[in-house]
């Protein structure tokens, strides 16, 4: 074990040698991974202890009698038990006991506390939000979902990392052949480990490696899982992570947000409709003006004052292209300034996008207001992977409309449309309930429904009980 565990070559993995009751031990663990308290009232425990009282069978005498802890377990096999040391674990040895190896969980992972996501804030409504250990994601979990049949299922990802992944689902509602779909598709992952952690997994089970838009959704509320969860839907949790992997999620689950639930359904059927009416001005607010500042004669008189009154020196698609590249850049710097200066950061990109580029002539008044609104639009996206795929979509709409005109805005919205159509989520079609159309399921998503009358669920999953 000392070997294996490279004792003498790692400052951080403890070898204690101990002798307790006449027998020679020996425990195993990572400094910072356990919980010294524990560990310690365990050997006092152990001092106490004579010869006689580990006779005839030591093992069974320190499992079943000495050791009065919780998580007590023991491993048979040298390897297994060195991974599950470096998971954070205590290992112990005693003299006599060749075959069998008694394992402490007392461990305690450095942590963050439960705060409110940045990404999906409310105005009211709960402020925990999940954190980068997994024990912790699934406690959180629990607490909002008291059924007797929520599992969740422990696997490890990683030739290397052993990277702990929990697969939680609703026994009695979901499909199970979903979930073994699932779990056969996360069996096959091989790789030495999870560096990015949802993010690896994601790039293995969705298989279409440059398809920009998601097939999994993710969320840091465990409110929002425990909705899914009674859905029945399948949460991912991986441990290192706060992000959990929702599946299957369609289109229209990544424009949801817990803010429209949090309020009466009159108000929360007008914030979806005001934010299906945001994204859906991101993607084709800046092809249309274009179009229509190229061929005027598209528009109808009253309609005439769209168009720039001056070009500018730039031609106008070449505006747009630069804006674009410079709203991005803009982001990027924003994620890499620290705190204290974005505000300096958004006071300079306010004025070289906004003032100073209008008047040297970059940009036109209207490319920086049409601009501005596919920005805000790109930003009520409650799902940010879902807002960047709509930007590639919106770049792609734009060259085609710069190139081709009607013709090529047409051709654009029909190649979007058609792919769309042609993606599935885990078995799933990606624009349900538009295509293949459901009424009612699709008046759900346009509209949100009061909850007394959200009565089934969603047909697609194939739930054990979907008329409840």
């Amino acid at each position: 074990m000392k070997e294996r565990m490279g004792v003498d070559k790692s400052f951080d993995i403890i070898q204690l040698d101990l002798e307790y009751a006449g027998r020679r031990m020996a425990m195993f663990m990572i400094d910072g991974f356990v919980k010294d308290e524990i560990l310690h009232y365990l050997m006092e425990l152990l001092s106490r202890l004579s010869p006689e009282q580990l006779e005839p069978d030591p093992f069974e005498k320190l499992l079943r009698t000495h050791l009065p802890y919780v998580e007590l377990d023991y491993k048979e096999d040298l390897n297994e038990a060195a991974d599950w040391v470096l998971a954070g674990p205590t290992a112990l040895f005693v003299e006599g006991m060749n075959d069998k190896i008694i394992t402490i969980d007392a461990r305690t992972y450095p942590v963050r506390g439960p705060q409110e996501p940045d990404v999906e804030r409310v105005v009211r409504g709960a402020r925990d939000g999940f954190v980068e250990t997994i024990i912790f994601n699934t406690a959180l979990t629990r607490r909002r979902v008291r059924d007797r049949s929520l599992r969740m299922e422990y696997m490890q990802i990683g030739r290397r990392s052993k990277t702990d992944v929990c697969l939680c689902y609703i026994e009695d509602i979901v499909d199970m052949d979903n979930v073994k779909h699932l779990k056969s598709n996360l069996e096959l992952i091989d790789t030495d480990g999870l560096p990015m952690a949802e993010k690896t997994v994601e790039e293995y089970l969705s298989g279409r490696h440059w398809n920009p838009y998601p097939t999994i959704r993710y969320t840091e509320r465990p409110d929002t899982a425990a909705a899914h969860l009674y859905e029945g839907h399948i949460l991912l949790m991986i441990d290192g992570s706060p992000s959990v992997m929702i599946t299957p999620a369609t289109f229209w689950h990544h424009l949801q947000h817990a803010e429209e639930y949090r309020q009466k359904p009159s108000v929360g059927a007008y914030l979806r409709i005001v934010r299906f009416f945001a994204v859906f001005a991101s993607l084709f607010i800046l092809p249309l003006y274009y179009l229509f500042s190229m061929e005027p004669s598209l528009l109808p008189r009253e309609l005439s004052f769209i168009g720039p009154s001056e070009i500018g020196v730039l031609p106008l698609i070449a505006q747009f292209l630069i804006a674009e590249i410079g709203i991005d850049t803009l982001r990027m710097a924003a994620i890499h300034t620290p705190s204290a200066l974005a505000t300096a950061l958004g006071l300079v990109a306010a004025i070289l996008i906004g003032q100073v580029a209008i008047e040297v002539g970059l940009f036109s008044n209207e490319v920086v207001l049409y601009l501005a609104v596919a920005v805000i639009g790109t930003y009520c996206t409650p799902s940010y992977e879902l807002s960047l795929a709509n930007r590639l979509t919106r770049l792609f709409l734009l060259v085609l409309t710069a190139f081709f005109h009607v013709k090529g805005l047409m051709i654009g919205v029909t190649i979007w449309i058609l792919y769309l159509t042609w993606m599935n989520t885990f078995r799933t079609a990606y624009l349900w309930p538009f295509i293949p159309f459901n009424y009612r399921a699709l008046r759900d998503v346009l509209l949100r429904s009061p909850m007394p009358l959200k009565n089934k669920r969603p047909s697609f999953l194939h739930t054990r009980d979907s008329d409840k």
